[in-house]
């Protein structure tokens, strides 16, 4: 009986990370979505892909936005992290004129209003050609 219980509680656990993976989408090129390095979180630039679709969002700066969002905070709490724990933030874009959109979604990520320093770039093209690509730095308790 005990082994079956602890043969439950391994493949509890298991499929808990598996499905933990499919919270944010599989990189489009050779590199590791997030990074810890003596206490520091180097996220990488996380472009609008729904990660249960493989899907790219575009057209809707504000949905595109709020995804990139989304999958930086999937990363945050792989690590015991939150939005609060970004210290740098750099959000690439492909169109200027969405920088009040951009902000607009961006500011409701941070519920204590403890924004991280940040730079706002915009780019010619973008991985996918997304519209977006969010990327940052945290550290626990700075």
């Amino acid at each position: 009986m005990k082994r079956i219980v602890l043969l439950f509680i391994a493949a509890a656990f298991v499929i808990g990370l598996h499905a933990q993976e499919k919270q944010t989408p599989k990189p489009v090129a050779p590199y590791t979505p997030a990074v810890l390095a003596n206490g520091t979180l180097y996220i990488s630039g996380q472009i609008p892909r729904v990660p249960e679709t493989g899907k790219l969002i575009k057209g809707d700066i504000k949905k595109a936005t709020e995804q990139s969002m989304k999958n930086i905070g999937v990363l945050l709490e792989k690590h015991n992290m939150d939005y609060e724990d970004l210290v740098m933030v750099n959000i690439y874009m492909t169109d200027m004129d969405n920088y009040q959109a951009i902000n607009e979604v961006y500011n409701t990520f941070f519920k204590n209003q403890k924004f991280p320093a940040r730079a706002a770039i915009q780019i010619g093209r973008l991985p996918l050609d997304a519209d977006v690509e969010i990327s940052g730095i945290a550290v626990k308790d700075h």
